[in-house]
């Protein structure tokens, strides 16, 4: 099965991206990884950075290049910087002033602007409308948008009146789906069935406090080699133009290497996942006896050769009708030989 993360650099897919971290694990090298691989060459990045600095998104050739222009707000915090004004009015402001047609706009992450700004109807309405600016450009510009959780935009931005189409990638330790498996015995597709998989590993995943328990207290806030992404498709079109519904999936991220992998490349997954599928043969009766049922063709010939002494099993046989009822009549000396009644001693 092919992976579907690699299809997120083909630009006519969709034009809504939201990356979803947490406190056990981050989506940053998803995020790095769409940003350092654009295949748009004439297509612009406009990066707005509130909690990374940039040269943790975009490589030194993606910075050194005219399509990159970063704005920095890292030292622009609320009640610690003089000079702090609200960023929402400069951002659109930013976003209308360039004159590229394709625009990629990333806002790294919405959680800290809602931080800053502190209301949340205003934020989103903020965003809608960057979207709409956004898209007003060009059918092949989106909007990235990085957001931590637990946030009270996420649902928001996640609903169809933000966005009829939406590619939502949420990282997730690895360890969740090892913690799944061994207390729910439900394993990812297609060992187990997608709808009871996706039944256990929804709720699970969603309850944030459980999760960071389940991470935290083991060998720390997840692992930086590897991850696992799930991703939710929604709307939008393929390469062939058809119209999507809504899809959801699991891949493997291999931070090293920097791509997507199937779950069962995951070293970490190695021992849930190797379920080698053992097809038992059915114990055979004819072995382990003291006779042979095998027949040679010569010996089927011979035992066909055999004169039967019996009418072979399923040929009908005519069957004789049954006499029919007689009176027997054996007359002896006790008999009353009397004609007008010489029934009288009759033996039926």
């Amino acid at each position: 099965m092919s992976l579907r993360l690699p299809d997120l650099h083909d630009q006519r897919s969709q034009q809504f991206i939201l990356l979803q971290s947490s406190a056990v694990q981050s989506s940053l090298p998803v995020l790095r990884n769409i940003l350092n691989h654009r295949p748009n060459t004439n297509s612009k990045l406009v990066l707005f950075c509130f909690l990374h600095p940039p040269s943790s998104l975009v490589n030194e050739a993606q910075l050194a290049s005219g399509n990159v222009a970063v704005h920095d707000f890292l030292d622009l915090v609320p009640g610690y910087s003089d000079d702090w004004k609200d960023p929402r009015e400069e951002i659109k402001a930013i976003v209308e002033s360039e004159t590229t047609t394709t625009l990629d706009v990333v806002i790294d992450s919405v959680d800290t602007l809602l931080s800053d700004t502190g209301n949340v109807p205003e934020v989103y309405s903020f965003l809608k409308s960057l979207l709409a600016l956004v898209l007003s450009r060009s059918k092949t510009s989106r909007l990235i948008l990085h957001i931590n959780t637990p946030c009270p935009l996420l649902p928001l931005l996640c609903s169809t009146s933000f966005s009829s189409s939406l590619i939502h990638l949420i990282a997730h330790p690895h360890a969740l789906l090892t913690h799944i498996a061994k207390e729910y015995l439900t394993f990812p597709p297609p060992i187990s069935p997608a709808p009871k998989f996706w039944g256990v590993f929804i709720p699970v995943s969603e309850r944030v406090h459980e999760t960071e328990r389940l991470v935290l207290q083991g060998s720390g806030s997840g692992d930086p080699k590897e991850f696992i992404v799930e991703i939710l498709l929604r709307g939008g079109s393929d390469g062939s133009g058809r119209r999507k519904g809504v899809e959801r999936a699991l891949e493997g991220w291999d931070t090293e290497n920097d791509r997507a992998v199937e779950l069962s490349k995951l070293t970490s997954l190695a021992k849930i996942l190797d379920k080698k599928i053992i097809e038992e043969a059915s114990p055979d009766p004819t072995q382990n006896v003291s006779f042979n049922l095998q027949l040679t063709p010569s010996q089927q010939e011979a035992r066909a050769r055999v004169p039967l002494p019996y009418i072979l099993e399923g040929r009908e046989t005519a069957q004789s009708a049954p006499p029919p009822g007689a009176i027997l009549y054996d007359p002896d000396s006790a008999d009353d030989i009397d004609d007008d009644d010489p029934d009288e001693d009759l033996d039926i």
